[in-house]
């Protein structure tokens, strides 16, 4: 049937009742599951592609560098590769600190400290590919 199904503990002809999902908890399913593989994809391609670079161009010099991030498409492969990152890091500490903050009340607390981190780290990231 493709929904998730529980036995009904108070119904008198003990019938089934679909499960209905709460606003807490570890279970996002698909959404969750499929950022963390694209964004982990996003990633892997970087991280190849500069292990790419660092070998061909070995010794690595410091022009060499920066002639890299003179290109526009570099820094916004970069900064794709660090939205990727805040992404895949976010989904893998609230589900942590969902499986494992059982108050509320703190898990709010550190759901908003995590959210505000990753946004001034991204503030941060593109303040350093763009220069201002």
């Amino acid at each position: 049937m493709g929904h998730a199904y529980e036995r009904c503990i108070n119904c008198t002809d003990y019938g089934l009742v679909m499960v209905s999902h709460t606003a807490s908890g570890a279970h996002y399913g698909l959404r969750d599951w499929l950022m963390q593989r694209i964004t982990a994809v996003i990633m892997a391609v970087f991280v190849i592609s500069l292990a790419g670079f660092f070998i061909w161009h070995t010794p690595l010099q410091f022009s060499d560098w920066k002639q890299l991030f003179r290109h526009d498409a570099m820094r916004y492969f970069t900064l794709l590769f660090f939205l990727s990152l805040y992404l895949h890091a976010w989904v893998g500490i609230r589900d942590i600190l969902m499986d494992y903050a059982h108050s509320t009340l703190l898990r709010l607390a550190l759901h908003s400290v995590v959210i505000v981190l990753l946004i001034i780290y991204f503030m941060w990231t593109v303040r350093i590919l763009w220069g201002t």
